[in-house]
């Protein structure tokens, strides 16, 4: 199920990131950069914890000046995310990771992979609410949506 809403989380991404560059006005404003930035850079920051690879701070905390540099970092992102997720045993989602930003807190991996996810999902609709206020058409974004479509899916049905 985590590697589902892991997959969804980034196809979700993807869509919204698509109707926005899209939309002449919403792929310069910079409220819905700065979101899509926030997005972007606490999913890798939450990667690179679980990888163990180092995270430069004050290098991703810049907001990039372009939609497109960002549109990178996602499609970036979600390659390395897709191949490590792919290779993840069950075993593993017990795994205790420690961030500086929860000082003397150990989360599983299962619970971050979860924070990861919701978290995402909680900016999205803030960027498909600012989408639609610019008068843009938020794409389909639900995980049941994906899901049914996504190659391989059997409804109880079949």
């Amino acid at each position: 199920m985590l590697q589902d809403l892991v997959h969804h989380k980034n196809y979700a991404n993807t869509a919204l990131l698509n109707a926005i560059a899209a939309h002449e006005q919403a792929s310069v404003d910079p409220e819905l950069r700065h979101l899509l930035h926030h997005i972007i850079l606490a999913n890798r920051f939450w990667l690179s914890l679980f990888v163990g690879q180092p995270f430069d701070l004050d290098k991703e905390a810049r907001v990039p000046e372009s939609l497109g540099v960002l549109a990178e970092a996602y499609r970036e992102t979600h390659e390395l995310e897709s191949r490590w997720i792919g290779g993840l045993q069950a075993a593993e989602l017990d795994r205790l990771v420690q961030t500086p930003f929860i000082p003397g807190r150990s989360l599983s991996l299962a619970q971050a992979l979860m924070q990861v996810c919701l978290h995402s999902h909680g900016h999205r609709a803030q960027c498909a609410a600012k989408l639609r206020a610019l008068e843009g058409d938020p794409p389909p974004m639900d995980f049941i949506v994906w899901l049914k479509d996504r190659p391989g899916f059997q409804s109880l049905s079949d």
